[in-house]
């Protein structure tokens, strides 16, 4: 994963929530960690072949955690092989069996997702946490506006921010009461206004790291807009420590979102970040369908690096100067190209996408080979 980008300005940067850290598996989460992106498979647990390609594309995409649902025995005993064949953590996500979570905890998940408070009696609590620390398992408290407990409902009337916090702090008594502490949590809601101010005042509350997520979503389009609003508000504040942008979607386009989030506010930086316009009547290419083209191109690009699309010589030249390669439409069929913010060549219309992803791959070729050396060069130092 990469760390906060060193070069933002301050007028830019975020002062992120102090919040203790915990593993989850091999990912620190909280603390100083960088906010880790997560998702969940939508395939039967027990096809074990279907949920580890599945997991193959989120891993692709960039996954750092993965939940996977175990609703019975069939899928807590499919976890042990997907376990192995994943190279991310792998979250179980439980709801009310407890036998479901010792059983998971056994097969090798790194986290549980489960409500202590809907599993049962205080000894079935207590088994699952027992299997829990025996296993180096951590827990994720999952409150949800849509599932709250019915005293809570009767005691507020609805889903409010101060039932969801309460709920919240009623499943962590009950895991600290057996000095269990690896817990991360989350308050989500459909609703962004609810969701956003149960996180502020839990926030407060705990010290605890916190996963976001406005949940149910909607749709790639619809789902995309609610969860930046309402996930971009928290993390511009610095609140939340991992997050999951829930889609009805395939599971490696809320990764790609995700990070999404993450890059536009300086978070994280995972591939091309992309500047491009809305195109016009200026444009001298088709910036549309160019933009779309290289999008899906330069899918495969790990390294984090910038390119500036625009469609004409506007605002162009002062886009390409803040981007690693940029390119600005041009007359008759050629187009500047831009390395490093500072005119360098033309290319035709016909070898413009090709060129440009070329340029790309050379730029991350170099970035990572640069890398490389200076993590060389340091541990010859060290030794």
């Amino acid at each position: 994963m990469s760390d906060h980008n060193p070069g933002l300005r301050p007028w830019r940067d975020i002062a992120r929530r102090s919040s203790r850290q915990i593993m989850v598996g091999n990912v620190p989460v909280g603390g100083d960690a960088p906010i880790s992106v997560q998702t969940m498979t939508n395939t039967l647990t027990s096809d074990v072949k279907a949920t580890v390609d599945q997991i193959r594309r989120c891993e692709d995409a960039g996954v750092d955690i993965i939940r996977v649902s175990c609703p019975d025995v069939e899928s807590t005993a499919a976890l042990k092989q997907i376990v192995r064949a994943a190279n991310v953590p792998i979250v179980a996500d439980i709801h009310f069996h407890y036998k479901r979570g010792i059983e998971a905890a056994e097969a090798g998940a790194a986290c549980l997702r489960i409500n202590p408070g809907n599993i049962g009696s205080a000894a079935r609590v207590k088994e699952v946490v027992d299997a829990a620390k025996a296993n180096g398992c951590a827990i994720r408290i999952g409150v949800n506006a849509g599932s709250l407990e019915k005293d809570l409902l009767e005691k507020y009337g609805e889903p409010c921010p101060e039932a969801l916090i309460e709920s919240a702090l009623d499943h962590i008594k009950l895991l600290q009461d057996h000095d269990f502490h690896e817990y991360k949590v989350a308050v989500k809601a459909s609703d962004v206004f609810l969701a956003v101010a149960a996180y502020m005042g839990l926030a407060d509350a705990v010290d605890c790291p916190l996963h976001l997520g406005i949940t149910e979503a909607g749709g790639l389009i619809g789902g995309t807009v609610k969860s930046s609003i309402g996930m971009g508000n928290l993390l511009w504040a610095g609140i939340g420590d991992t997050i999951r942008v829930s889609l009805s979607a395939e599971p490696e386009e809320e990764v790609r979102v995700g990070y999404e989030i993450l890059k536009s506010l300086g978070l994280r930086t995972r591939g091309v970040r992309v500047v491009s316009c809305p195109s016009c009547a200026r444009q001298g290419f088709d910036v549309i369908r160019t933009v779309q083209k290289l999008e899906d191109a330069l899918s495969h690009i790990k390294t984090p690096l910038s390119l500036s699309v625009l469609g004409c010589v506007v605002n162009g030249p002062g886009e390409a100067r803040e981007t690693d390669i940029g390119i600005t439409g041009g007359g008759n069929g050629k187009h500047m190209v831009y390395l490093s913010g500072v005119t360098d060549h033309h290319v035709e219309d016909a070898d413009m996408v090709a060129h440009i992803v070329k340029l790309v791959e050379a730029k991350a070729a170099s970035i990572e080979a640069g890398e490389s050396l200076s993590a060389d060069d340091s541990h010859g130092v060290a030794a």
